[in-house]
C-alpha cells in the first residue's frame, strides 16, 4: 500500500535490501537476497517511492534506470 503516501507529495524512501521478511519469506541467507530485493526495490519504484537506501547500488541503479526507461523517459541511455 505504498501509494498510499503519495498523497503526502513528497519525496518517499524505502530501505527494503536483505530485509529479514524477504530472508524469512523464502528461506535464504541474506547474501541469497539480492534478487527478491531487486524485485521489490522496483516494486516500491511502481508504487510511487522515489529514493532507495541500498546495499547493492550498482544493481538498485540498473533497476533505476530499467524503471524510468518503462516510464518512457528519453533521457534514459540504453
Amino acid at each position: 500500500n505504498l501509494e498510499v503516501f503519495n498523497v503526502l507529495e513528497t519525496p518517499l524512501l524505502i530501505g527494503i535490501s536483505r530485509k529479514s521478511m524477504i530472508l524469512n519469506f523464502l528461506g535464504i541467507k541474506p547474501e541469497e537476497a539480492l534478487n527478491a530485493t531487486t524485485a521489490l526495490h522496483m516494486a516500491a519504484l511502481m508504487k510511487g517511492v522515489r529514493i532507495l537506501r541500498v546495499h547493492d547500488v550498482d544493481e538498485a541503479v540498473q533497476t533505476v534506470k530499467l524503471y524510468k526507461k518503462l516510464l518512457g523517459d528519453k533521457s534514459v541511455q540504453s
